[in-house]
């Protein structure tokens, strides 16, 4: 009974703690292989990153406001206006993505 655990354990180990290691050794092998940035750089990077972020959050959420605000617009009205043609051609991109969405899914 003694050497049937024995085996297990060690098959176990062969199996699970094994390939465990060896990967841990591999990225510590990898990670000894990269370039590292300075700091400066690193800090000039993360800044140009989070401008960018920044940028394109505000552009974005601009552009999704005023969007949104005239597919509402033309669908519940403003006073004695029709829908606006920006409303109208949001909504149809809105609604043919969806279906070509749809179909693509299904498709798969």
């Amino acid at each position: 009974m003694v050497r049937a655990t024995g085996r297990i354990g060690a098959t176990l180990s062969a199996r699970i703690v094994e390939p465990i290691v060896r990967y841990f050794r591999e990225t510590r092998a990898e990670l000894r292989k990269v370039s590292w940035p300075t700091r400066q750089t690193a800090w000039h990077l993360t800044l140009i990153v989070l401008g960018a972020t920044v940028a394109m959050a505000i552009v974005l959420g601009v552009f999704a406001d005023t969007l949104f605000y005239e597919i509402i617009g033309g669908i519940v009205g403003r006073g004695d206006q029709g829908a606006s043609p920006i409303a109208i051609l949001a909504a149809l991109i809105i609604v043919g993505g969806g279906a070509a969405a749809a179909y693509f899914v299904q498709r798969e």
